[in-house]
């Protein structure tokens, strides 16, 4: 900062006058040409024409304002004029003026940057130019005006001489006077919807009720009795309740709990009606179709919280809506919108208002995802009586889009189908099947499968009831057909733990990139030796895996490559996107993995699913035993290929996969095929 570039003329005024402005090119309370300081005229001239010798104003013993004027710009910043040297009012008052001002701007400080300083032919006054900018909303579009700061030069008898401003609150803002504050008025954003699969709308404005108590409808003496029965009725914590409602305000409506305007409802609403002081009031918030719908993943909107606001640095209020989990919280700022602001003065004599600033309200950006909306929720209504926690998940495998995403209830809305990290047990079968036939080796080809096998000195066996009659020298197919656990371990020489690693990367295990939401892709360690490589080849020991990493390497089976998730479509997330797979993963290999798959229907243990309406399915169950106990405790697994659909269900505690996952993969293809 400092003087400006310029020699020219700045017209005459009186150094005497009050701050202006200068708003969008109109200036408002500006020096008037002509105007007089006493009985003398005054020509001004910026600092600049005075610094290339045009007239000598400021003399070597005279400082120049800019000092002053810097002072100035910082302290109308900072809301701070303590430092300031002002005529007709201290530092400390100015600032009281200031902070009384702008406290309806919170938080929000503005930029100010001295512009231009021009000084009178004499010398002993000034104006600088204050161009001043408020960022007030995440747009481009800031709040932006010129200030003029009369400034003169003071010698005392007894001491230096130095440059003075002349305080008006109008140097703060457009016309400000002193007593009027700048207020802030938010016309709210209608909020983006939630799309789903073709656009439909998933997440939208639905009809609610808010159950409350209304103060101004109730004797002082009885609100705590009405709270503490509205909290009974609605299921919530009467003492906190009734703390609430005891510390708002003489006239307010304590919101006690949201319920949908859909009969039947979660509360008895009809006896809520009947507290003495109760509302009832109809409004509408952006909801999915049911509760439960992807609920752990599209997540929640409400009130923002006190950590929301102060985080946005002003883009979202007190008692504003906002995302708070899910990916209603990851794209708040594209589906909250921006709010409409007018800025203001209050407070004048005579109670007006003058509007000082407008935006205008600009609606969220609706967020498309790929949900398919009748297999979200068949997929929720499959696992809605699983005890345990549990997940389906179905990808379609030529887009890699995300069809549904379902957590069962028992995972108390954690997202078991995204997030959860559990070893995968034979489902991952799949992948030591491409490791050995990258090794050489095809469906045809012969592999022993003993009732146990040892390595490293632990002893290693089939599930519970394995036929005996595919024990032996039998096929690759067969082993993943039945699912050989000692087939696979026997063959761990074939197979080194990089090897391993690689394979189930070309499946889509262990993606790193970015997917566009919260998701674990399965992790596979590339080094492992002894007993942990040998669990290792039947999805156990270090491997990890979610339900959605699972359906993942199923979708990369039936799409013929490696398969990367979209569930958001988005500029950098679209369907199709190939992934940096570091052995991507060839059309004949797939072609191969689906043979073994349809095995485990047409010979193996997944027969079940053999007249399954539709294209032909290929399957693979899996059982990871977990925990302490003797014998252990089981996750139950499934996958499956069905045409243009990969499905992987889950159960955290069960029997096998093909008796506890299986019924519920059964139930949802069948459905899915309706």
């Amino acid at each position: 900062m400092g003087t400006a570039v310029g020699t020219t003329v700045a017209g005459t005024s009186a150094a005497g006058t009050s701050g202006g402005t200068t708003v969008a090119g109109t200036s408002v309370g500006a020096p008037s040409a002509g105007a007089t300081r006493g009985a003398r005229p005054v020509a001004w001239l910026t600092l600049s024409a005075l610094a290339l010798g045009t007239l000598v104003a400021c003399t070597p013993d005279r400082p120049t304002p800019d000092a002053t004027a810097e002072a100035l710009a910082d302290g109308l910043a900072a809301f701070d004029l303590g430092d300031v040297p002002l005529e007709g009012v201290t530092g400390d008052d100015a600032t009281a003026q200031v902070t009384a001002a702008v406290a309806g701007l919170d938080p929000w400080h503005p930029t100010v940057e001295v512009a231009e300083i021009a000084v009178a032919e004499d010398g002993l006054s000034a104006t600088a130019d204050l161009d001043v900018t408020w960022d007030v909303d995440p747009t481009d579009k800031d709040w932006t005006y010129t200030t003029q700061a009369p400034l003169e030069y003071v010698e005392p008898e007894d001491g230096d001489g130095r440059w003075q401003v002349r305080w008006s609150p109008a140097l703060l803002a457009p016309g400000l006077a002193e007593g009027e504050l700048l207020t802030v008025q938010r016309t709210p954003a209608e909020r983006g919807v939630v799309l789903g699969a073709g656009g439909e709308p998933i997440v939208q404005p639905r009809p609610v009720l808010r159950l409350g108590v209304d103060k101004t409808k109730v004797d002082p003496a009885g609100q705590d009795a009405s709270a503490r029965a509205l909290a009974a009725i609605a299921g919530i914590d009467p003492e906190a309740f009734a703390g609430r409602v005891a510390a708002a305000g003489p006239k307010a409506f304590v919101e006690a709990i949201v319920v949908r305007d859909v009969p039947p409802f979660d509360v008895d609403v009809e006896a809520a009606r009947g507290v003495p002081g109760v509302g009832v009031l109809s409004d509408e918030i952006p909801l999915a179709p049911t509760r439960q719908f992807a609920r752990s993943v599209l997540g929640t909107v409400g009130e923002a919280t006190a950590e929301i606001v102060e985080a946005s640095e002003g883009a979202v209020a007190a008692g504003d809506q906002a995302g708070l989990s899910g990916l209603q919280q990851q794209y708040d700022a594209l589906l909250r919108g921006t709010p409409g602001l007018t800025i203001a003065t209050t407070g004048a004599p005579g109670g007006g208002t003058r509007d000082l600033f407008r935006t205008e309200v600009v609606p969220g950006t609706p967020l498309q995802t790929t949900l398919d909306v009748r297999l979200q929720q068949l997929a929720e209504s499959t696992l809605a009586g699983v005890g345990p926690a549990s997940a389906i998940v179905a990808v379609r495998p030529s887009s890699g889009e995300v069809l549904a995403v379902a957590s069962g209830p028992g995972g108390e809305g954690y997202s078991t189908a995204t997030l959860g990290k559990y070893p995968p047990g034979s489902t991952f079968k799949v992948a030591t099947s491409l490791a050995l036939v990258r090794a050489g080796m095809t469906p045809q080809s012969p592999i022993a499968c003993p009732p146990t096998v040892g390595a490293d000195g632990r002893t290693f066996q089939n599930y519970p009831g394995y036929p005996a009659d595919q024990l032996g020298d039998i096929t690759l197919q067969r082993a993943i057909a039945w699912s050989c656990n000692t087939a696979m371990i026997g063959a761990r020489e074939t197979v080194g733990q990089a090897a391993l690693a690689d394979a189930a990367g070309s499946l889509g295990l262990g993606q790193s990139d970015d997917v566009g939401f919260p998701a674990f892709l399965g992790s596979v360690p590339a080094e492992a030796e002894g007993t942990d490589h040998a669990a290792s080849m039947i999805g156990q020991g270090r491997i990890e895996a979610s339900p959605l990493a699972m359906a993942v390497m199923a979708a990369s089976v039936a799409a013929g490559r490696t398969v990367r998730p979209v569930l958001v479509v988005t500029g950098d997330h679209v369907p199709g996107a190939t992934t940096g797979a570091r052995v991507p993963l060839s059309a004949d290999e797939a072609a191969t993995l689906a043979t073994l798959m349809r095995g485990v229907v047409t010979e193996g243990s997944a027969g079940f699913l053999a007249d399954v309406p539709g294209e032909p399915v290929g399957a693979k169950s899996g059982t990871a035993q977990y925990g302490t106990q003797d014998p252990p405790r089981n996750h139950a697994w499934m996958i499956a290929v069905q045409g243009d659909l990969a499905v992987s269900v889950f159960v955290e505690d069960g029997d096998l996969g093909t008796t506890t996952a299986g019924p519920l993969l059964d139930a949802f293809l069948r459905g899915a095929a309706a």
